[in-house]
């Protein structure tokens, strides 16, 4: 059972944000390019994390 809320309403924007903050902010960052590209990349790594617990979150659990 897939969460697409979750992988489509934080995952996928978080990959996103990340990914765009890390190409087009880094360079024009000066002195703060290690920061940028830092932050840049935690987010688009949590967004992975909310990607795949999207993936694989249910609601009820399975026992089996």
């Amino acid at each position: 059972m897939v969460s697409k809320s979750i992988i489509v309403g934080v995952g996928i924007p978080m990959i996103i944000v990340g990914a765009l903050m890390t190409w087009l902010m880094s360079p024009m960052g000066g002195e703060l390019q290690s920061q940028v590209e830092l932050i840049g990349s935690t987010i688009g790594i949590l967004g992975v994390v909310f990607f795949i617990s999207g993936l694989f979150y249910t609601k009820e659990p399975n026992m089996q």
